[in-house]
């Protein structure tokens, strides 16, 4: 691990570079109840690390649902967000707000490939986390993800509420009991999702010239565990999408949002797809580029298509089928009436109140977001790959099951 960096106030940081990838702003916790107040058990002290794009939406759901933070305002140890804060005292290093104990919940709006290991180590640290979507750069990472939520009992929320939403809809809670009765022997349903991808908006630049660093950014720090690039102003704020060394395009930027729910209306939500096709133009090994749709397929038949409509054909293999009642025996059908209904899914502060697990658990957001990790694979060796869900490996294919697994810069590692 790099050395803890320096704690550093507003005119010490106009002086030196900093760290735009890993900023926090803190406030500490409030300690008193009644008066319009929430009272101390329902008050926690929550830091924000990540403070540009998304930073603020994400860091407001920590302080909704009964639950209130004593964050009050977004900074940044970027000079562009410093003006921000109530404070101008900032960490430019994450690890050096987790070290606090008046720090409770911590919400990460970095890009994704800090998510994981912030996420870890927000938890290693006894803190609770909502982290922004995609949850993960690549499909090893949010098996650390799990272990560390595990491990540690802490509370972890991706940023979209999916699963929340459809447990909520009795039509979707039939169809997930019909999913995990195992009475429905060869499932046809086939689930397209079309368009709103962003496929041109979130793609790379190719051969896009070095710029100059500037003063405010921290480069190295920035890149963390992705490789150290020469510096271009494409692959920061929200183009850094565009780039496989930061997250997957729109694919990734839009997909955990899309697939939450049906992952959890089809019960796939602790499992993935075992086949996964794919039409799109041939990849670039830095710059996220262009695609038609993909194909993912689990071993009981059902069928998730991405469909962007923003390259070649769209997709006519198969038409949009959901699963129902009808597709069962009357006997089956009895067989699943009887079944009880799910339990109800928690937000993200009920399950920091409750100690129970929240509605976008690392457990079953690792399985959303290895769809999106498994399409861009498949897209960017340009072929079909088959997928071990209980080992989670490529079968057969080396070059694709690299990527499941890609090496971190050191001395960043899981």
């Amino acid at each position: 691990m790099s050395a803890s960096r320096p704690f550093c106030t507003r005119r010490a940081f106009l002086g030196s570079f900093a760290a735009a990838a890993a900023s926090v702003t803190i406030v500490p916790r409030h300690v008193l109840g009644g008066g319009g107040e929430l009272a101390p058990s329902d008050t926690f002290g929550g830091a924000l690390i990540g403070c540009g794009g998304r930073g603020g939406g994400t860091f407001e759901g920590l302080s909704s649902g009964g639950v209130k933070s004593s964050v009050k305002k977004l900074a940044d140890c970027d000079v562009r967000f410093l003006d921000r804060a109530d404070n101008k005292t900032i960490y430019t290093d994450f690890r050096r707000v987790l070290e606090r104990k008046d720090i409770d919940l911590v919400a990460i709006a970095t890009p994704p490939h800090w998510h994981a290991l912030i996420s870890i180590a927000a938890m290693q640290a006894g803190k609770d986390v909502l982290c922004e979507k995609p949850m993960t750069r690549f499909i090893a990472e949010g098996k650390g993800v799990i272990e560390a939520e595990r491990r540690y009992g802490r509370i972890f929320q991706i940023g979209t509420y999916g699963r929340l939403g459809a447990s909520h809809n009795r039509d979707a809670n039939t169809t997930r009991k019909i999913m995990l009765s195992g009475l429905l022997k060869e499932c046809k349903g086939v689930h397209i999702h079309d368009g709103g991808w962003k496929v041109k908006e979130w793609s790379g630049k190719v051969n896009a010239p070095p710029q100059p660093v500037p003063r405010n950014l921290d480069w190295d720090m920035y890149c963390g565990p992705a490789p150290l690039r020469p510096y271009q102003g494409h692959r920061v704020g929200g183009t850094h999408r565009g780039y496989w060394d930061y997250e997957g395009g729109g694919l990734a930027d839009m997909g955990q949002h899309y697939f939450e729910g049906p992952n959890y209306t089809f019960g796939k939500d602790l499992t993935s797809p075992c086949e996964i096709d794919s039409n799109a133009a041939p990849a670039h090994p830095e710059a996220v580029g262009m695609w038609g749709w993909v194909e993912l397929k689990f071993d009981d038949g059902l069928t998730y298509v991405f469909n962007s409509r923003e390259w070649g054909k769209p997709y006519d293999r198969l038409k949009s089928r959901g699963v129902s009642m009808n597709d069962l025996s009357p006997e089956d059908q009895k067989k699943v009436q009887a079944m009880p209904d799910p339990e109800p899914l928690l937000e993200f502060q009920q399950a920091v109140k409750t100690r129970k697990p929240s509605s976008g658990s690392a457990l079953t957001a690792h399985r959303t977001a290895t769809l999106l990790h498994l399409a861009n694979i498949s897209i960017r060796v340009g072929r079909k790959i088959r997928y071990d869900p209980v080992k989670q490996e490529i079968v057969g294919d080396e070059e694709a099951n690299r990527l499941v697994n890609p090496p971190m810069r050191a001395p960043w590692h899981l």
